[in-house]
């Protein structure tokens, strides 16, 4: 029903499975090098993979109101890795005060989210988006 999402990641990370929407729901995982830091919002782990129950367009609907307010450390522009078009989110990550990058990509009904929380892991998160596959 989620289809399959599949990527390459640094084989010194370790990752943590919050939830596996075996049973509906969202899909939550972590991954960090040698240790997952605790799950919070302000904590940082160098990638988050959510796969949310909802549609592409609401969910990157919601991050419309952060894009136009007036002092906005937020800014997004379509882009294209492995063949797969997605809006990427370069500042801010909204209700935190961590400075990094998420792309939001369609898969099936769902939206499929990867974010890194920190600029420190640019490298790794663009090497990373080069190897997503995923069956639509």
């Amino acid at each position: 029903d989620y289809g399959q999402l599949s990527f390459e990641y640094p084989k010194t990370w370790s990752v943590y499975i919050a939830k596996d929407a075996a049973n509906g729901g969202d899909f939550e995982a972590y991954f960090n090098p040698v240790q997952v830091n605790p799950v919070a919002r302000d904590q940082i782990n160098s990638l988050r993979v959510i796969i949310q129950d909802k549609s592409f367009e609401t969910v990157t609907s919601s991050y419309e109101r952060y894009l136009n307010q007036k002092d906005s450390k937020l800014k997004m522009e379509s882009v294209t890795f492995n063949g797969i078009t997605a809006n990427k989110y370069t500042g801010t990550i909204p209700n935190t005060d961590l400075s990094g990058y998420f792309v939001i990509f369609k898969i099936r009904d769902k939206a499929a989210i990867l974010q890194t929380d920190s600029v420190f892991f640019t490298e790794d998160f663009n090497k990373l988006l080069e190897t997503v596959q995923f069956n639509a």
